[in-house]
C-alpha cells in the first residue's frame, strides 16, 4: 500500500482574494489597479462561457495541434529503472506549452476590447507564442526582452520579428527576464487603456497566476486521459515539472508525488543561482507576494542560469505554497546538471529539449524511482533555440 504524501484535505487553489496561503495578491500601481480589477472581475466568467471554450478548444486543436503526445521513453526508462513518459509539449506549434496560455489570453484580450499587446520573454518561447497568436488575431505586439538574452536567444528573436512583432531589448539591470518584465510594466502604466499585458508564467498579481494554470491545466488534463489508455489508470507515481499546467489536475491527488525543478545555476552558495524557492525570502516583485532573491535589506539579487527562461529572482506564488506546504519536491538543478539531462535524452532518444525542460529531466539523476512506478516528465519546449549553448558547452563538458 502507497502511503499517501499529502493531507489531501489542503486546498491548493486560490483563494477569492488571490492568495494561495499567504502568497500572491494584487500588488500594482494606483494607475494599474482598474485594469487588474476588471480583470479579475470578468476572467473567470469568460473563460467559463461556452462560446469562448469552445473557441479556445478548437484552436488548440485544429492550431496547436494538441492533444500533444504522451511518450514512453523506453531507453530513458531502463537507465533509470521505471517508467519514463515524456509529455511532448515540444511538439506544439510554435515548439513549446507557452502557446496554450497565450491562446486562451488573446481570446480573453480580444473580448474586454483590447487593441495592443504586451509581453515579456525570457527564453524567447513566450515571445514567439505572442507574436503567433497577435499575428493570427491581427493585433499590435510589443515584446520586451533582456539585451542579454536577445543574443544568446536570437532565434527566437528573428521569428518573432518575422511574424509582426516589434522586440524591445533592454539594456537596464543584468538585461535579462526580470529586467523585460520591469519594462513591460512601465509600458502597461504609460498605456492601460488599450493595452493588454500577456504574463507569460504564473507570476505577477492575481489573477494572472491562477489564470495562466488554468489555460496550462490542459496539459495535465490530457496526461491522465492518455494514462488510462496506456497505462489502465489515471494518476502517475510522479510528475516532474517547471510548469504548474502539469502539476493542475493532481494538486488535490495525494497519491501523485509532484516534483519541481528549479535552477541552482553554478549551485546554490555559488552566487549564480536562480534557485528561489531555495534562497529566496518573503518580498514582493511584479505586483505578487511570494519568495525572492534579495538582500536582507530588500534588494534583488540578480539571479543566473544557463536558462534565459528560469533567470528570474522570483517564483509564482503557487509555487511557493506548493512548496512551503510540502505538496511538492522542489529540486535544484545546476546548469552542468541541465546539460547533462539534454545530452542523455538526445542521445538515447533523439529529442533535443528546450534548457527549460532539462531541469525538469535532470530530477532523474537526482531522485530513484522503484521499478514499477511510473513517472510523467513535462517537455515543456524543443531546444532548437539553444544550439548554440549546446555546442559551446557541449565542449566543455566533455573535456
Amino acid at each position: 500500500m502507497k502511503i499517501p504524501k499529502v493531507n489531501h484535505m489542503k486546498n491548493f487553489n486560490v483563494n477569492d482574494q488571490g492568495f494561495y496561503g499567504r502568497f500572491g495578491g494584487a500588488y500594482v500601481p494606483e494607475i494599474l489597479h482598474a485594469n487588474v480589477e476588471k480583470l479579475r472581475e470578468c476572467y473567470l466568467r469568460e473563460m467559463e462561457d461556452e462560446s469562448f471554450q469552445q473557441e479556445f478548444r478548437l484552436l488548440l486543436r485544429d492550431y496547436v495541434g494538441r492533444p500533444s503526445p504522451l511518450y514512453y521513453a523506453r531507453r530513458l526508462s531502463e537507465k533509470y529503472g521505471t517508467r519514463i513518459y515524456l509529455k511532448r509539449e515540444d511538439l506544439n506549434h510554435p515548439g513549446a506549452h507557452k502557446i496554450n496560455n497565450t491562446i486562451g489570453q488573446i481570446l480573453l484580450a480580444r473580448r474586454m476590447g483590447k487593441k495592443r499587446i504586451i509581453a515579456e520573454t525570457g527564453a524567447g518561447q513566450h515571445g514567439v507564442a505572442t507574436a503567433t497568436v497577435c499575428a493570427l488575431m491581427n493585433m499590435e505586439c510589443i515584446v520586451y526582452m533582456g539585451a542579454t538574452d536577445v543574443v544568446r536567444q536570437q532565434p527566437n528573436v528573428e521569428k518573432m520579428e518575422m511574424l509582426g512583432a516589434k522586440v524591445v531589448a533592454v539594456e537596464s539591470g543584468n538585461k535579462t527576464l526580470k529586467d523585460a518584465t520591469n519594462e513591460a510594466i512601465r509600458d502597461w502604466c504609460c498605456n492601460p487603456a488599450d493595452t493588454y499585458y500577456i504574463i507569460g508564467s504564473t507570476v505577477g498579481p492575481h489573477p494572472y497566476p491562477d489564470m495562466v494554470a488554468r489555460f496550462q491545466s490542459v496539459i495535465s488534463e490530457e496526461i491522465r486521459k492518455q494514462l488510462l489508455e496506456k497505462e489502465g489508470r489515471e494518476e502517475p507515481d510522479y510528475v516532474g515539472s517547471n510548469a504548474a499546467g502539469a502539476f493542475y489536475h493532481f494538486l488535490h491527488s495525494p497519491e501523485v508525488g509532484l516534483i519541481a525543478a528549479e535552477a541552482a545555476g553554478k549551485g546554490l552558495g555559488s552566487g549564480e543561482s536562480a534557485a528561489t524557492i531555495h534562497l529566496g525570502k518573503e518580498g514582493i516583485i511584479h505586483g505578487s507576494r511570494t519568495l525572492v532573491m534579495q538582500t536582507d535589506d530588500g534588494q534583488i539579487v540578480e539571479p543566473y542560469s544557463v536558462s534565459a527562461g528560469l533567470d528570474y529572482p522570483g517564483i509564482g506564488p503557487l509555487h511557493a505554497f506548493l512548496a512551503e506546504e510540502k505538496r511538492a519536491e522542489v529540486l535544484a538543478v545546476t546548469d552542468e546538471e541541465a546539460l547533462n539531462a539534454a545530452f542523455c535524452l538526445t542521445e538515447m532518444e533523439g529529442i533535443i529539449p528546450a534548457l527549460e525542460s532539462a531541469h525538469a529531466l535532470a530530477v532523474l539523476e537526482q531522485k530513484t524511482f522503484r521499478p514499477e512506478e511510473i513517472v510523467v516528465i513535462n517537455l515543456s519546449g524543443r531546444g532548437d533555440k539553444d544550439m548554440q549553448t549546446y555546442k559551446r558547452m557541449n565542449k566543455f563538458l566533455h573535456l
